[in-house]
C-alpha cells in the first residue's frame, strides 16, 4: 500500500493521477495546511519536508522498511522507475519526458503558483502595499510559460512524445488555471491537449476520490478547500 498525504494542490494531484494510471492501491491521507499539520513530521511518516505531497511506499523496490519521499517530480521519478510505466527506458525517450518533467517544476509550477498568489490571495496579505509590480510580472511569465508549451504540442501530441509522467505533472497546474479564463482561443494546442488528458478515465477517477476527501472545510469548484485565511497566512503564505 501506498500513502499519499494529501491536500488540495495541484502539485498533489499529479500524484494522483499517476497512481491511478499506473494502478497501484493507494490511500489518501488529509493533512490540514492551515494548522501547520504539513511541517509536523509525526503525521508525515517522519518526513521533514514541510511541504506536500509526501508519500510513503510499503513495498518498495529493495524489500527494505518502507520509503518515504517529497517533491511532486521526484515522486512521479520514482512511480515511473517502479513501474516501468509512463517514463520510456530508452535514452532519447525518457530523456525528453525529463526534460519537460523539469520544466514543470521549475518553471510552470512555480510560476503558476505565484500568479495564482497574487490573483486570488495577495488583496488579504498585502497591508495596503501596492503589489501591482509583482501581479504583472508573474502573469507575464505565465503567458510565456503557457507560449512555450502550446509551441511543443504543436509539434507533438503530448508533451514527452507519448503520453508519460511530464503530461501529469503539467495536467493539475493548467486545469486549475484553466488559459481559456485569461487568454480564450490564444492557446488552442494547450486546450487540445487538456481535453485529451481530461477525458482519460484514470484522471477523473483521481479527481473523483481526491475530492471524495473529506478535508474539514468547504471545496470551491475546482475542489480547492476554503482554510481560514488568518492559518493560511502564518503557516503557508508567509514562509
Amino acid at each position: 500500500m501506498i500513502t499519499l498525504y494529501y491536500c488540495p494542490s495541484p502539485n498533489v494531484h499529479k500524484i494522483c493521477i499517476a497512481l491511478e494510471e499506473m494502478e497501484l492501491p493507494y490511500a489518501l491521507k488529509p493533512i490540514d495546511l492551515s494548522k501547520n499539520e504539513h511541517r509536523d513530521t509525526s503525521l508525515l511518516s517522519g518526513s521533514s519536508a514541510g511541504r506536500l505531497p509526501v508519500l510513503a511506499d510499503d513495498d518498495p523496490a529493495d524489500g527494505g522498511e518502507p520509503l518515504v519521499t517529497f517533491e511532486s517530480g521526484a515522486i512521479l521519478q520514482y512511480l515511473g522507475e517502479k513501474t516501468g510505466r509512463f517514463l520510456p527506458s530508452d535514452l532519447r525517450g525518457r530523456q525528453k519526458v525529463v526534460e519537460w518533467l523539469f520544466w514543470q517544476m521549475g518553471g510552470l509550477g512555480p510560476i503558476g503558483g505565484q500568479h495564482w498568489h497574487f490573483r486570488a490571495l495577495a488583496d488579504h496579505f498585502k497591508n495596503g502595499a501596492d503589489t501591482t509590480y509583482s501581479e504583472n510580472r508573474y502573469r507575464n511569465m505565465w503567458r510565456s510559460m503557457l507560449t512555450r508549451m502550446d509551441g511543443r504540442l504543436a509539434e507533438a501530441e503530448y508533451l514527452g512524445g507519448d503520453y508519460s509522467i511530464a503530461d501529469m505533472a503539467c495536467f493539475p497546474w493548467i486545469e486549475y488555471m484553466d488559459p481559456r479564463t485569461e487568454y480564450p482561443g490564444e492557446f488552442a494546442n494547450v486546450e487540445r491537449w487538456t481535453a485529451a488528458v481530461a477525458a482519460r478515465p484514470a484522471v477523473q477517477e483521481a479527481y473523483r476520490k481526491a475530492y471524495a476527501v473529506d478535508t474539514g472545510y468547504e471545496r470551491n469548484e475546482k475542489g480547492a478547500a476554503f482554510y481560514p485565511m488568518d492559518g493560511i497566512g502564518k503557516y503557508v503564505v508567509i514562509v
